[in-house]
């Protein structure tokens, strides 16, 4: 089959070698189709994202948000001349490597893994990707992960440098050493810590995702009324919390405009019942805010490259200002009336106690408490540190309600 527009036979090699296929499908349709079918994918359906799962049937959970976060991505990719399959399979796969309970997990975990490199939970995800996730095995018998194609590995490695080498100083990062071999690979070629426009418009997306749905997620839970923005000290309150996790830049002025510009938007919600009538209003308000990022990033990405096929390294991304502003504001008011609010401070710390106690638990007890195949992976690690970050993956791999299970029978007499 012809390589895709745009691509050339480095993007779509594979780290193992794979016999040909004579499958009608191309490689990156055979990328999102491994994604898809993945058991860490269906995982996700269990995981949190900003609610739990099982507060209620409306709330999202890591699948659903992925599952948005893939149409964004695959239309807007598609747009600027991104192979969409490239994009989906990366979109779907972005939060692949997240533990249980979210970032609050990552942090348990983070501070449990520091003696041997931490836990981040986009290294995670290139960790399944490439390692954990059963699919290629090479001829040595070690398993070659799901063995993307270069060009979906790197659309999906958000954050392109290990520990401590972000260009911004963020202590976020996308691989650790143990799984430099394969980053060197996949990176072949690619500008050091420089992330491809595909990865790029998969970052986006995610930003884009969560900012809206997760509002509309704590509009229906009735933790937040969108009029509460018209409030001064509400502003103030938001504006701070986005300093502090999003943006330091991100002005009391900023926030101000942002939410000048959109309040006067004529979907703009104020006010929820539960009626049809303002469930409705609310999933326009959605559909509404979600086009307006994406034209807006579309039309400035061409003004600047033109409108030819954009892929790989041959442009960036450009996310106006104003964008960029509004994304912001709403993951702020997303922080502010759910994630940061205190009458969750009880659940975080019981979550973190499980993660921490369960961890403990396992590395006391491996490799007998372990599945199969970490125990194969526990067995096999070279020394200590190589046995923690098996435990580790063990633990990360865990869904929310499995965590909680399995701390009951491993740690709560």
């Amino acid at each position: 089959m012809a390589e895709p527009a745009g691509y050339d036979a480095l993007d779509l090699a594979r780290f193992a070698d794979e016999p040909p296929k004579r499958s009608g499908r191309s490689a990156f349709e055979r990328d999102r189709a491994r994604v898809v079918h993945s058991a860490a994918l269906r995982r996700l359906a269990f995981k949190t994202q900003v609610l739990g799962p099982g507060v209620n049937d409306f709330v999202r959970n890591r699948l659903t948000h992925s599952l948005e976060v893939a149409q964004v991505g695959r239309e807007l990719g598609k747009a600027l001349g991104c192979d969409p399959d490239v994009v989906d399979a990366a979109c779907l796969a972005h939060d692949l490597g997240h533990p249980p309970f979210g970032h609050n997990g990552e942090t348990v975990l983070n501070a449990i893994a520091d003696p041997v490199g931490g836990f981040e939970g986009n290294a995670q995800t290139l960790r399944v990707l490439t390692r954990l996730e059963p699919k290629v095995v090479r001829p040595d018998g070690t398993s070659a992960g799901l063995n993307l194609t270069r060009a979906t590995l790197d659309a999906a490695t958000k954050y392109p440098w290990g520990r401590g080498d972000a260009p911004n100083g963020s202590a976020k990062f996308g691989v650790y050493d143990s799984d430099g071999d394969v980053f060197a690979w996949l990176r072949d070629v690619a500008p050091p810590r420089h992330r491809c426009i595909e990865a790029q418009v998969m970052d986006l997306s995610d930003d884009v995702a969560y900012s809206v749905h997760d509002v509309e997620d704590a509009v229906v839970g009735g933790r937040v009324d969108l009029a509460a923005l018209d409030d001064p000290e509400t502003r103030r309150r938001v504006g701070a919390l986005v300093r502090d996790w999003y943006d330091p830049s991100m002005s009391d002025n900023r926030v101000d405009e942002a939410v000048a510009r959109l309040t006067r938007l004529p979907w703009w919600v104020r006010g929820y019942d539960g009626s049809r009538r303002a469930a409705a209003a609310l999933k326009d308000l959605t559909s509404q805010l979600v086009g307006r990022f994406c034209r807006a990033v579309e039309t400035a990405t061409h003004d600047r490259h033109g409108g030819g096929r954009l892929t790989r390294y041959t442009a960036d991304l450009v996310v106006p200002e104003d964008v960029r502003d509004e994304v912001v504001l709403l993951k702020g008011v997303a922080a502010v009336f759910v994630m940061a609010a205190e009458d969750r401070r009880g659940e975080y710390e019981h979550q973190q106690q499980v993660l921490a106690e369960l961890t403990d638990a396992l590395r006391a007890s491996a490799p007998a408490c372990l599945e199969p195949a970490f125990a194969h992976d526990f067995e096999q690690a070279p020394d200590d540190a190589g046995r923690l970050r098996v435990v580790i993956d063990q633990v990360a791999s865990l869904t929310d309600e499995s965590a909680v299970e399995w701390h009951r029978r491993c740690v709560t007499p």
